[in-house]
């Protein structure tokens, strides 16, 4: 299902969805050279660059490579993405030093349980609060930790038809993890809970009029799609989004933590 191919579509002004049907990849695109976020599985690279060239755009163009968290379905594909384009690729230190292991590494909550994939040789470790650029695209980095200490958030701005929007694809705040993981108590990331908390509050501090996620269910990216096409020209656009997001993420956090607390682990 992650794989399943998916017909490639522009989101607002010059950010386009390139990634598959169930794991997004965003293209934003300039005359100079473009930026792509995320490379979700292994094999949906080819799927990835083959939805850039329908858009009239070429992968050669791709300037820089970023990441939102380090596990195989949203990395896996970053090689040979960059193979393919001669790109840069960039990410959170801890994520730079997992992207270029190509497998879990210590501090990750789903170590035991998360797949290798294709190593990148060589990542541009990036820090917090960093403005990164390809061609004449500028996104700001934003760490939102917690799913893994790497998590990055990153934000834009796109215009079209004189209205400008802040887009923001926020990383994965699920509190997920292999079951010999615990949140509350762990020596390999003693400070998961309290990185979550900074991410939902960077959330609910963003300018947020377009939410993206490394999941696109999680932000209802193609239920939104689905209304613009029927005549809402602004489904995309939704200012609360991320506080929402935030907002939920917070509520299962707090259920984590309870149950770890109940089970007495």
């Amino acid at each position: 299902m992650w794989n399943v191919r998916q017909k490639p579509f522009r989101i607002f002004g010059n950010a386009y969805y390139v990634g598959t049907h169930g794991l997004s990849s965003i293209l934003i695109t300039s005359p100079h050279g473009h930026v792509l976020i995320d490379g979700a599985l292994p094999e949906s690279a080819p799927l990835i660059l083959s939805n850039i060239r329908a858009l009239g755009f070429r992968p050669e163009d791709v300037k820089l490579i970023l990441n939102s968290h380090a596990h195989y379905d949203h990395a896996g594909g970053i090689e040979a993405l960059r193979e393919a384009t001669g790109a840069t690729v960039a990410a959170s230190r801890w994520s730079a030093s997992t992207i270029e292991a190509g497998k879990g590494i210590p501090g990750d909550p789903q170590l035991s349980i998360v797949l290798p994939y294709p190593s990148v040789p060589t990542v541009r470790p990036i820090s917090d609060g960093e403005v990164l650029r390809g061609g004449d695209v500028a996104l700001t980095a934003h760490f939102t930790g917690g799913h893994t200490p790497g998590g990055t958030t990153w934000t834009w701005r796109s215009c079209e038809g004189g209205r400008c929007a802040d887009l923001v694809y926020a990383d994965s705040q699920s509190p997920v993890s292999a079951d010999d993981f615990l949140f509350t108590r762990n020596t390999t990331y003693p400070s998961a809970v309290a990185d979550f908390e900074h991410s939902f509050s960077v959330l609910e501090s963003l300018s947020c009029d377009i939410l993206l996620t490394p999941h696109p269910g999680a932000s209802n990216v193609f239920e939104r799609l689905a209304s613009r096409d029927s005549g809402n020209a602004n489904a995309f656009v939704d200012p609360d989004a991320c506080r929402r997001l935030a907002k939920d993420a917070r509520r299962q956090l707090d259920e984590r933590i309870a149950k770890e607390k109940g089970t007495g682990r």
